[in-house]
């Protein structure tokens, strides 16, 4: 395995800049990092996709709405990107860690 092959590990802080990736990557990353947030108790997200034209904004969406967990999501607050990035609010997994995320931690 090259290391362009290699899996990219990303901290669990709830905060991911989706500029880093290819477009044809957002969607599984997007997918698989809402799971691993859903499964270590990180419940409230915000995926920075950008301005533009709001097409990743709208590919982002789409998938958040088809998500299992995804209870709500919107434009983030100005000082946090507004309409450039996207807070998620997750449902707890059943299967979670059960020790609670903690932003200030």
């Amino acid at each position: 395995m090259s290391d362009d092959d290699a899996p990219v590990v990303l901290p669990l802080t709830g905060d991911l800049d989706l500029h880093t990736f290819a477009p044809r990557d957002v969607r599984s990353v997007v997918e698989e990092y809402v799971r691993a947030c859903r499964e270590k108790g990180v419940l409230r997200l915000r995926l920075a996709h950008g301005k533009g034209r709001g097409v990743q904004r709208a590919d982002v969406r789409r998938l958040l709405a088809a998500l299992p967990g995804v209870v709500a999501f919107a434009d983030a607050p100005p000082e946090l990107g507004g309409w450039g990035a996207t807070i998620v609010e997750l449902a707890p997994d059943d299967d979670a860690d059960p020790r609670p995320h903690r932003d200030d931690a």
